[in-house]
């Protein structure tokens, strides 16, 4: 029987591309426009991602599209989302029930807290150019700025993971 063995680096190894975008669109809007621009077909995913804090739980909506030919999948995924936390303060009155929840912004990728959303492109190391997605992307109205982002130096990988 031969044995196999796992090594630890084997695990850490990214292979995705991720790129930030800034804009005010909403998030079927710029999928819709991204879908015009590049030749993938973006759909959103029944399956949202979820992610849990201190301040509360939130879900982060997602639109994928896999590219069985090419073996890569595309999810355009939101950054930054509103949780609403009930008020510490018990107040009985005629305004309890508008000051008992307020909103706090939770996000996908905390040391990006500009970014609106990321275009995440897996399995497309030496396939796809990036330079020119982000400049496909760039061409868009009404989104701002676009770059690809280092993703050795996030910190919180681990919501990336889905």
């Amino acid at each position: 029987m031969a044995i196999h063995k796992l090594h630890w680096d084997e695990f850490d190894e990214i292979d995705y591309q991720l790129i930030a975008i800034h804009s005010p669109l909403e998030d079927y809007r710029l999928a819709y426009y991204i879908n015009q621009n590049l030749p993938i077909n973006l759909k959103k995913s029944n399956c949202n991602i979820q992610i849990s804090s201190k301040e509360g739980d939130t879900q982060f909506t997602r639109f994928i599209f896999e590219d069985e030919k090419k073996d890569i999948s595309w999810n355009l995924i939101q950054n930054q989302n509103a949780v609403f936390v009930a008020s510490p303060t018990g107040n009985q009155g005629l305004f309890a029930e508008s000051s008992a929840k307020f909103s706090t912004k939770i996000y996908l990728i905390p040391e990006f807290k500009k970014v609106d959303y990321f275009l995440k492109i897996e399995n497309a190391e030496a396939v796809l150019d990036v330079s020119k997605i982000t400049n496909c992307i760039k061409k868009i109205d009404r989104v701002s700025t676009v770059y690809t982002v280092e993703v050795e130096k996030i910190k919180s990988k681990n919501n990336l993971i889905f």
